[in-house]
């Protein structure tokens, strides 16, 4: 049977009864961790394995592990890190290579709780424009420098045994809005979206998983690029990506109306599998059943995207760590 078209999260640090039977009636694709999960290593290690015990599968447990103001695994436990566009500008021409030891120092401390998918790399193109709660996220301002760099995030995930998630497809640089409280509109051509916001995008079309943008693109149409089945078109044609498509968060108030609904338009749209966060149970329970199981095409990517997982290269961490702050610090 299909694995649910559904990524699903939990309300605290241990699954609930009420969950597990969720869980295993709705058999989501996989699970993603917030703050709230999060205590110590071992607690976060028994709660991964308890959501694969709850779906009887390997899982993926995904999470987002930027760095800066998006980091879930935090000190005293685990590194902290700058925010990622401050750790590529410090780096300067070194930054593809800090950027990989920064990530595969993350994607080690991630495999040692059961996390093996993590929401990077972020290839949107920032500008003098984007709004704050983006900018000092990205890895920069000139497209083919973001790929690089975004190619080099990617490779440290493999790597280290943890599924990359290339996001915000199909470009949330140019939002002047954020899209956790509002819709933001992006008046750009087709033909300058193809040049710069695409082009990294274009070029991580290999990778196995992929996020939408709660975006409106006036040229493609008055629909948010996550519900506009013309969008995910240009996606799989224009940019070539044929991962697993999910929705960004359809919690997040660029998009309206109920969440069971969103998640059978977005599916209807041509996503792959809906992603719900910091949603109350009853909720979660209505787009599982709303979402159902994923198409053929959509198992057909799951299970590519899960068989790219493999066993992490053996490394020594502190000579990472070592590496990495002297090349920080003009090594």
């Amino acid at each position: 049977m299909a694995f649910g078209a559904t990524i699903l999260d939990a309300e605290g640090l241990a699954l609930t009864a009420d969950e597990r039977a969720l869980f295993r009636d709705a058999d989501p694709f996989g699970f993603i961790l917030f703050s709230r999960n999060i205590d110590t290593p071992d607690q976060v290690r028994a709660l991964t394995s308890e959501m694969r015990e709850a779906v009887g599968r390997d899982v993926p447990i995904l999470i987002d592990q930027e760095g800066g103001r998006v980091q879930r695994l935090r000190a005293p436990h685990w590194r902290e890190w700058l925010a990622p566009l401050d750790h590529v500008e410090r780096a300067g021409a070194k930054a593809e290579t800090a950027m990989y030891l920064r990530y595969r120092i993350i994607a080690e401390e991630l495999r040692l709780v059961g996390v093996d998918a993590n929401c990077a790399p972020l290839v949107d193109v920032a500008t003098d424009e984007t709004h704050p709660f983006l900018r000092n996220r990205c890895y920069g301002t000139d497209p083919e420098e973001v790929a690089a760099i975004g190619r080099a995030v990617a490779q440290a995930h493999l790597d280290g045994g943890v599924l990359p998630v290339v996001k915000h497809i199909p470009g949330h640089g140019r939002a002047v809005s954020d899209s956790h409280m509002e819709l933001p509109v992006v008046n750009v051509s087709p033909l300058d979206w193809a040049t710069s916001d695409a082009v990294p995008f274009r070029e991580l079309n290999d990778l196995p998983l992929g996020m939408t943008a709660h975006i409106t693109f006036p040229a493609w149409g008055e629909k948010p690029a996550t519900l506009h089945p013309g969008m995910i078109e240009a996606i799989r044609k224009d940019l070539g990506f044929d991962g697993l498509l999910m929705t960004d968060d359809i919690s997040m108030k660029a998009l309206s109306g109920a969440p069971a609904d969103i998640a059978r338009e977005s599916l209807a749209a041509g996503c792959d599998v809906v992603l719900l966060c910091n949603a109350d149970f009853a909720t979660r329970e209505a787009v599982a059943e709303a979402s159902g199981r994923m198409s053929e095409a959509a198992q057909t990517r799951a299970e590519r995207a899960m068989a790219a997982r493999h066993a992490p290269d053996s490394i020594d961490i502190d000579a990472l760590d070592a590496k990495l702050e002297a090349l920080l610090n003009g090594g």
